[in-house]
């Protein structure tokens, strides 16, 4: 049910809201009604007032449920001393049907007794997903509720990253834009991000120095600008890059240049957590003529490596794998082995909910590719090729066709994408791990009240976000 009166989503037999307090009446009626209503809500309703409430709602019942979001920072330090390792935490990439693919995750996550999981989000993916970063941590939330897990739960912004034209265009205003990005995150829960000006590797200059140069410069003067956003008393976790992903692989002297200069830049205040680098990976994987993917060679050496490095050398968690979801299951138990600290997951899951939609909604949807995306095909593209290459970006326009689907049909892909985690979570290591959480990540509850999200701008919660 949609809400239309703000009454209703406040005063009701799960809800109530007391001067200026909101309190949880009914717990079971809370999860079983409210919750769901709350979700329709904000994502089917057309109300930007009733969509506000509905975030004030959603992140105040959660801190009430021990549902906190958090930053990693505290196991990432702990990692980078030696303390913890032979895990690699998956960071997983959900661009449709958020709902029910989190509250997958976190079934397998109960099952499991995990919790070193992230669900993040591209500066990319919000835009033609249409999930504003306040949409999708309160749906995170939502979800986590949903399945009575408790804890901290970590959502990340994704290649919150640097476009190269525009850069080159103008710095300031690219920086700018990029700046709004991350401080709209913060302000909707994002204790994690992923700062990507690999984009400004120029491997055209003679030395290495040079070639990482705008990288590190533009990574640091971000770090020093997240630091002074961030809430008092939450590090947050900051990712850094060095090589943009389907490039060359990278080096241990390209760390070596990219740290020094960076550490150089942000001066005494905390650096980045882990450092993505290429070891032979594409975002979705390479497409194939048939539709299906490419085998791809990973490069564990240079993973280990950079790893090893990144710890030694600079206190670091260690390398981050990126376009790894579309590897073959075989491939998964070797990043642990090899010191990943962080594996990025996303197009499987797409891939996954686009094998079970309708074949009505399947086809509209590649009518629509058709008419808007032609211009992006490339001459030797097979149909198979365009489509798979060009369908996320129909994941924001059909949004609400797609959470309208039968309720038997997402169940139907809950569970298949369950039985998904539950293989991760044993292949990558992390099964039993709750309890460290405990011991190394610090519980912050930052207070936000109604007049917090009312008083956001217009688009918050709202807008798809950048392009």
């Amino acid at each position: 049910m949609i809400y239309s009166l703000e009454s209703d989503i406040l005063n009701n037999d799960g809800l109530q809201e007391n001067n200026g307090k909101l309190f949880i009446k009914n717990k079971e009626i809370f999860l079983k009604i409210n919750v769901k209503n709350l979700v329709d809500t904000i994502i089917l309703g057309n109300s930007s007032h009733l969509k506000k409430i509905c975030h004030y709602v959603t992140y105040n019942t959660a801190i009430q449920l021990e549902v906190i979001p958090s930053s990693i920072q505290g196991l990432y330090d702990a990692i980078g001393k030696g303390l913890v390792n032979d895990f690699t935490i998956p960071a997983i990439n959900i661009r449709t049907l958020t709902y029910n693919l989190t509250r997958a995750v976190f079934k397998a996550a109960k099952k499991n007794n995990s919790s070193t999981f992230i669900f993040e989000i591209a500066k990319s993916e919000i835009g033609y997903t249409f999930q504003h970063p306040a949409e999708y941590s309160s749906i995170i939330m939502l979800a986590a509720m949903k399945e009575e897990y408790t804890g901290p739960i970590f959502i990340q912004g994704d290649h919150f990253q640097i476009n190269l034209k525009n850069y080159l265009l103008n710095k300031k205003t690219e920086i700018d834009i990029l700046k709004k990005n991350i401080k709209d995150a913060i302000e909707s829960l994002f204790y994690n991000i992923d700062i990507d000006s690999s984009t400004l590797v120029d491997i055209t200059k003679s030395s290495l120095d040079e070639q990482q140069k705008d990288n590190y410069e533009v990574c640091s003067l971000l770090t020093k600008f997240i630091r002074d956003l961030q809430p008092e008393g939450i590090e947050i976790s900051i990712g850094g890059e060095i090589g943009e992903v389907g490039l060359k692989n990278s080096t241990p002297q390209e760390l070596k240049f990219f740290m020094e200069g960076y550490l150089n830049g942000i001066g005494n205040i905390k650096g980045i957590s882990k450092i993505s680098i290429q070891t032979g990976t594409s975002h979705g994987g390479v497409v194939l003529p048939d539709g299906s993917i490419a085998k791809v060679h990973i490069d564990f050496n240079t993973l280990n490596k950079l790893s090893e490095i990144a710890r030694k050398n600079y206190n670091m968690a260690g390398a981050v794998q990126h376009g790894a979801s579309t590897l073959p299951n075989e491939a998964f138990h070797r990043f642990p082995e090899n010191k990943c600290v962080e594996i990025h997951l996303a197009t499987q899951f797409q891939n996954m909910v686009y094998d079970y939609l309708p074949l009505s909604l399947k086809e509209k949807i590649y009518s629509w590719l058709h008419k808007n995306y032609e211009i992006e095909r490339k001459p030797d593209w097979t149909e198979d090729q365009f489509i798979y290459k060009t369908r996320k970006k129909a994941l924001g326009f059909f949004k609400k066709d797609i959470y309208s689907i039968s309720t038997e049909l997402k169940e139907k892909i809950s569970f298949a994408l369950e039985e998904e985690f539950c293989f991760l979570f044993e292949q990558l290591n992390i099964k039993n791990t709750k309890e460290i959480l405990k011991k190394y990540i610090k519980i912050v509850i930052i207070p936000k009240n109604k007049d917090f999200f009312l008083n956001q701008n217009e688009n918050f919660g709202v807008y798809p976000g950048v392009d």
